[in-house]
């Protein structure tokens, strides 16, 4: 199963663009408090377009209670990290696999990034910015996963208009 953990997020826009991409692509969603909004906020249901519904999430007092609950592979978005984002195999479809991102204005603690110095990778950009949008940078990893996972349940033809619809 795939996993975004979202680390005290802070921007309900960013959570409902990813709320929405989580939907689209069967991944489940962590949230740990403190959250910077509230998940009934507009903000979250506009950018969520009406998915967050769709949406399979679960919220964390802390970091502690997020890992009592859960276990599995965790790779965690920093910029930071030494090793690419596409540099490791994320293929074995039996593994549970959590890809970590931290609060928009600090990322993941240090204190949590120290125990897994072997999983903190970056993805790759100039020196211009400091780091991409927070649901840019889900997006790249979810679908990163995805393809080397062959798109495992997700479809490839349009669903509403059907497949033939540029043909007709």
């Amino acid at each position: 199963m795939l996993n975004v953990v979202l680390y005290e997020p802070e921007i309900p826009q960013n959570t409902g663009n990813i709320m929405r991409t989580c939907a689209a692509t069967n991944t489940k969603l962590h949230l740990i408090k403190p959250l910077g909004f509230s998940l009934d906020e507009k903000a979250i249901k506009r950018s969520g377009a009406n998915y967050i519904n769709e949406c399979d999430y679960t919220v964390y007092e802390n970091w502690d209670d997020f890992l009592s609950k859960n276990s599995g592979e965790f790779y965690f978005l920093t910029r930071y990290g030494h090793k690419t984002h596409s540099a490791f195999d994320y293929s074995d479809k039996s593994k549970n696999i959590y890809l970590v991102f931290g609060k928009e204005s600090t990322g993941i603690p240090k204190e949590i990034l120290k125990n897994h110095l072997n999983t903190c990778l970056r993805i790759p950009m100039t020196n211009k910015v400091r780091a991409l949008n927070l649901s840019n940078t889900v997006a790249i990893m979810v679908y990163e996963v995805l393809r080397q996972r062959d798109y495992e349940g997700l479809l490839f033809d349009e669903p509403f208009k059907g497949a033939d619809y540029l043909e007709r």
